[in-house]
């Protein structure tokens, strides 16, 4: 590990921005917040709610709701990553919140660390899209949940919006660089299968069927769909030290893996233009599920 911290880490702080302040704040109020408020919004809290905040990453969902759950709610965090709930318990500690809060090591569909009914909400911001059980974790939420809990979580649907676009790659045309575009694909797939990769194998039906099947009597989703002839302009290093998930490099690193240096010049020749123009496609499919147990 180049920093000494897990893919997880480095992704979440560092990667998925590619390392540029700006970005991260773009991101951050144009997508994640929004995303923050809705999920919050929909799950109701009263105060006093303990809130269990499934895969909380550096914490987006959970410091929201500690926000609102003051003074006395409390919020306990749990992740696969270690580096992760180190960053969130710094963060806590860094804020006066750390009496509020626990940290629970632990994967979505076997939180081993959380007893039964003990949380009254269930939180999720891009959890179950890395679970290839989507259905042992819907019944680990129902188990951990009180009578009367409440889980909201927010899912992107890939399958919905086709991740493999005929003819285009990250959402940009590569027809005029299809040859090298393949051997990209290629390597993605090989890493990411289409047939066997849960960000792929779910849409929002399945969502909806798990938690029927888990035991909740009362279950809701919105969809929200949308499609854009543009994508966000991005600075080329910036675009390179990025990736569009914590399980494949970041796409400079993929470009020295896969092609010559000849090939990777033409086709950053070819691509780069695009990406700083936002000359691309944007499409989006995200779900945000509800439910309630009796």
């Amino acid at each position: 590990m180049k920093d000494g911290t897990d893919r997880w880490h480095r992704w979440l702080t560092d990667v998925r921005h590619g390392g540029d302040a700006a970005e991260r704040e773009r991101l951050l109020t144009e997508f994640l917040y929004p995303i923050r408020e809705q999920v919050l919004d929909k799950a109701r809290l009263r105060p006093g709610d303990i809130l269990l905040d499934v895969g909380t990453g550096d914490g987006l969902i959970a410091f929201g709701a500690l926000d609102r759950l003051a003074p006395s709610g409390r919020v306990i965090f749990s992740d696969v990553s270690p580096d992760l709930l180190e960053h969130c318990r710094a963060a806590a500690a860094a804020e006066g919140a750390l009496d509020r809060c626990s940290f629970v090591p632990g994967a979505a569909d076997a939180l081993t660390g959380v007893a039964d009914s003990s949380a009254d909400v269930v939180t999720t911001r891009s959890v179950l899209i890395y679970v290839k059980d989507k259905a042992a974790a819907l019944r680990e939420f129902y188990r951990v949940l009180r009578p009367g809990g409440r889980i909201s979580l927010f899912e992107p649907v890939n399958r919905l919006m086709s991740r493999q676009q005929p003819g285009r790659l990250m959402g940009y045309d590569m027809r005029p660089v299809a040859t090298l575009a393949a051997k990209l694909e290629a390597f993605y797939e090989s890493i990411q299968p289409r047939e066997t990769d849960p960000m792929g194998d779910f849409d929002d039906r399945d969502l909806v069927r798990h938690a029927e099947a888990a035991g909740f009597p009362e279950i809701g989703l919105e969809l929200q769909v949308s499609v854009k002839a543009a994508r966000q302009p991005c600075g080329w290093e910036v675009f390179l030290r990025m990736s569009g998930n914590p399980l494949i490099p970041p796409f400079g690193e993929v470009l020295d893996r896969v092609l010559t240096a000849t090939e990777a010049a033409e086709f950053s020749d070819y691509l780069r233009p695009l990406v700083e123009a936002g000359t691309g496609e944007e499409r989006m499919a995200l779900a945000y599920l509800t439910a309630a147990r009796s």
